[in-house]
């Protein structure tokens, strides 16, 4: 089929790289560089990076405007493929296509609509990730899907590698649904189920509270991590929280009381203490929470807020 894509970031690369071994990619629609780093460089996104390597022409924009309509308009594709571009499909747009678009989103709809699915879905304590390819439609997330599938992730995987499994799954499902679309076997059934939805993350989000037990607050570790980033204060001065996973045999803490170990901090909560191994102090790059510790003076006794 002739194709239109559109998606921005890693998660969308190997969609992209999949659709291009069978079909033709008229085009991939992008957002615009983007400044990256403390010297904040300007950036082609991931997509727009993989389209130049397989030599595919690019329209960066930063909504699908009437000047991006009228360039994808006038490809004269046959199916919009669409996944976490980051902006919405609007009429006339959105039917001008022959077969519409398609949206690949990395939950089991209708579970999860929104922004951020896989983050959302870790913090709620999902233990079933997935992926679905709908049929895009004006109302968020709520076309009839064509194929969803559960994807098998690690225990305790955080959100990018979760993102990065679900999008190697999603990638064969979604070439999966374009040759049945192509062919004309291609079957497309309404969603079932209450529906979830899964707002942008915030920075307030990756704020862990003490006094919820372990399993929750390792979840929402899980979710928001690394973006916004887990987080908590000592002292009155932030600490991202790079790595942390529920300690095994330890004795209960205070919520919010820290210990100090040879391989760990140990953060009390309702239930058992999270073992934290890696930070990032304010201002300050990332190192071992231990040696963290140690520069504080971890002898001394310190709480962590929320």
């Amino acid at each position: 089929m002739r194709l239109v894509f559109a998606g921005t970031p890693a998660a969308a690369v190997p969609t992209l790289r999949r659709l291009a071994t069978d079909h033709e990619i008229a085009a991939v629609v992008t957002r615009p560089d983007a400044p990256l780093g403390r010297k904040r460089v300007l950036t082609p996104s991931p997509v727009a990076q993989a389209a130049a390597e397989l030599g595919l022409p690019v329209i960066k924009a930063a909504r699908l405007d009437a000047e991006a309509t009228a360039q994808i308009v006038a490809l004269r594709p046959e199916l919009g493929v669409i996944v976490a571009y980051g902006g919405l499909v609007r009429e006339p747009l959105l039917s001008a296509p022959d077969a519409g678009w398609i949206n690949l989103h990395f939950s089991l709809l209708p579970a999860w609509r929104g922004a951020a699915p896989v983050q959302r879905a870790l913090i709620a304590g999902d233990e079933v990730l997935g992926a679905s390819v709908f049929q895009l439609v004006a109302e968020l997330d709520a076309g009839d899907v064509f194929a969803a599938r559960p994807v098998d992730v690690p225990a305790g995987a955080t959100a990018d590698v979760a993102l990065d499994f679900l999008a190697i799954d999603g990638a064969e499902l979604t070439a999966d649904v374009v040759d049945a679309i192509a062919d004309g076997t291609a079957q497309a059934v309404p969603q079932h189920g209450t529906p979830t939805v899964a707002p942008k993350l915030s920075l307030a989000d990756g704020l862990l509270d003490w006094s919820q037990p372990v399993d929750v607050i390792h979840a929402q570790f899980r979710g928001v991590t690394p973006e916004p980033g887990a987080h908590t204060t000592v002292d009155g001065l932030r600490l991202k929280i790079l790595d942390a996973a529920p300690a095994d045999d330890v004795e209960p803490l205070e919520p919010g009381a820290i210990v100090g170990t040879r391989s760990a901090l140990l953060i009390g909560t309702a239930s058992t203490p999270l073992a934290v191994t890696r930070v990032q102090p304010a201002g300050k790059g990332a190192m071992s929470a231990v040696d963290w510790w140690r520069g504080q003076h971890g002898t001394e006794e310190r709480r962590a807020g929320s």
